[in-house]
């Protein structure tokens, strides 16, 4: 089990992954693993997360609207995630990681430490996606992918599911990186970087 700060030393990594993915974002039209979505809506989703988890996170509450999408262009992409980023980290890095916070997208209220695991999960899945999109491969450190294999394991296992993943895939048992995104409705045989 990572520490809270160890957390933070993961979720910094994995920012910094999508920070480099995003500057080599040319076409944003390109489909990404995540269906029905181009690079354009998946980065407008992310950026909308880490907006809405830093307000959150600062102000302990944040309306439904505050995670919603932003538009971003193939010229201000970098730069429309990079502030968003730099919030998140720092709204995180600035919290007590045992406060209680409302999270209004989800309808509940987690701890910070609960809330950076999640965000851990969506940073590095949704750098795979931008990697995979751009015909890369990627692979966060074991550490994250650990805490996102056990998080993954999770959600697979809630009841009726979640409409924030794709219905998961069977786990392998070879490959845990693998397992984590098949639980989370990615099938990697598919998507095979070039």
């Amino acid at each position: 089990m990572l520490t809270f700060k160890e957390m933070l030393t993961e979720y910094d990594r994995a920012l910094d992954d999508t920070t480099a993915l995003a500057a080599a974002a040319g076409d944003l039209t390109v489909p990404t693993p995540c269906e029905g979505w181009d690079l354009a809506d998946l980065f407008g989703h992310m950026v909308g997360q880490n907006l809405g988890f830093a307000a959150a996170v600062t102000d302990g509450d944040a309306p439904v609207a505050a995670y919603a999408s932003v538009s971003v262009t193939a010229e201000d992409v970098g730069r429309r995630w990079e502030d968003s980023a730099v919030r998140a980290r720092e709204a995180f890095g600035a919290a007590d990681p045992e406060a209680t916070i409302h999270l209004a997208e989800f309808g509940f209220r987690p701890t910070v430490a609960v809330a950076l695991g999640m965000q851990l999960l969506d940073a590095a899945v949704h750098a795979w996606d931008v990697a995979t999109a751009l015909g890369r491969s990627y692979q966060p450190p074991e550490a994250t992918v650990s805490l996102v294999l056990g998080l993954a394991r999770q959600i697979a296992g809630t009841p009726g599911g979640t409409p924030v993943f794709g219905a998961p895939l069977d786990e392998r048992g070879d490959d845990q990186w693998g397992d984590a995104l098949r639980l989370l409705g990615r099938d990697p045989e598919r998507h095979v970087a070039v």
